[in-house]
């Protein structure tokens, strides 16, 4: 038994994302000896899963868990199981380090069932419980504000970029500047790429991406000649945007030859028609990517610290959950909103 309650904002109905979700109690999973209770301190909001990302302390150890300590100071990204809990003999993907990529038992943060039956609540709340595996510990340099962000969104950029080669020699492309564009310009600077191009549709975030470290910034709906212009002139695109009618095709032609172009927004609609010409005739390739693995987090970490990448964010008291939620949706994040458990968390419930 633990002296300490779960309780969080509780999204009760399709009304929650609203911002009427309610403070309750809930259960976590079962406890078992290779899991963790974490004391939350903050919570990043994603725009896919409002529910995420959290870092704080550790208040509880399993007596399996060998890697972590009472008091230390962790992060749990967008996915917390995977078949390597306990299904026999990992797959290929766990046993490889890539839990996020495993086709057997995948299991979000937030919304999900592990595999002993317990559900998965997220972060907006006091206490959470996760299998040990998947906490990274947050170094020191690196506040648990900025990590919590990171923790999802940020590793959403990191691990394509990374993976891709973004890097000294390399042009490459962000599309969109929200929550993940903004990290992923960052990374793509942090990695060393020669130039970062941010693709927009105003110029209204210019200004923005320049103090990120863009070096260049082309607004699609302001430029009318802008696939022609810079036709030709990019090694790698990530795109962070999920409009069912973004012009890919004109994407697709910034790429140089050989190019590659990752999709890890997700159109609610699918992905937008496009012609095949430029996959022949250039050789490009389209793909795709999933948040991040553990041993991503931590690899983003370390580069974080060596680089002094910082995101950019709000804070916002955990009380206030319900309108963070609201302005998030009209769009209001300059770049991320992190929500804050305070003493008095349960206040003005």
């Amino acid at each position: 038994m633990t002296d300490y309650k779960f309780e969080g904002w509780l999204g009760l109905d399709a009304s929650s994302a609203e911002g009427k979700m309610q403070w309750g109690e809930f259960e976590p999973k079962p406890w078992e000896e290779t899991d963790i209770d974490i004391k939350i301190s903050h919570c990043g909001i994603c725009g896919s899963d409002l529910h995420t990302l959290r870092s704080g302390w550790v208040v509880r150890v399993g007596s399996q868990v060998k890697h972590l300590a009472l008091g230390d100071r962790v992060g749990v990204g967008a996915q917390s199981d995977s078949c390597c809990s306990r299904m026999g003999k990992p797959c290929e993907a766990c046993e490889s380090g890539q839990e996020n990529y495993c086709p057997n038992k995948h299991v979000g943060t937030y919304n999900g069932v592990y595999l002993n039956g317990g559900k998965s609540y997220g972060g907006y709340a006091t206490y959470n419980r996760v299998p040990a595996r998947f906490a990274v510990k947050i170094p020191e340099g690196i506040s648990s504000a900025e990590a919590a962000p990171m923790l999802c969104g940020g590793v959403t950029t990191y691990a394509p970029l990374k993976h891709h080669g973004a890097g000294p020699g390399k042009t490459v492309g962000i599309v969109g500047l929200g929550g993940l564009g903004h990290f992923g310009v960052m990374w793509a600077k942090a990695l060393g790429a020669d130039k970062v191009v941010v693709i927009s549709r105003t110029n209204a975030k210019k200004e923005d991406a320049l103090k990120m470290g863009a070096d260049e910034f082309i607004a699609t709906a302001e430029d009318p000649r802008w696939g022609k212009t810079h036709a030709n002139t990019i090694d790698l695109i990530v795109c962070t945007v999920s409009q069912t009618d973004m012009p890919v095709q004109d994407y697709f032609n910034l790429l140089k030859f050989d190019g590659v172009f990752v999709q890890v927004g997700l159109p609610d609609d699918g992905f937008p028609t496009f012609q095949q010409k430029p996959l022949i005739f250039k050789r490009i390739k389209i793909t795709g990517s999933l948040i991040g693995s553990p041993d991503d987090i931590r690899e983003m970490f370390d580069l974080a610290l060596a680089k002094g990448v910082k995101p950019w964010i709000s804070t916002i008291p955990m009380k206030d959950a319900n309108q963070a939620i609201i302005d998030f949706e009209k769009g209001a994040p300059r770049y991320r909103f992190v929500l804050e458990n305070e003493p008095e968390a349960k206040a003005s419930l």
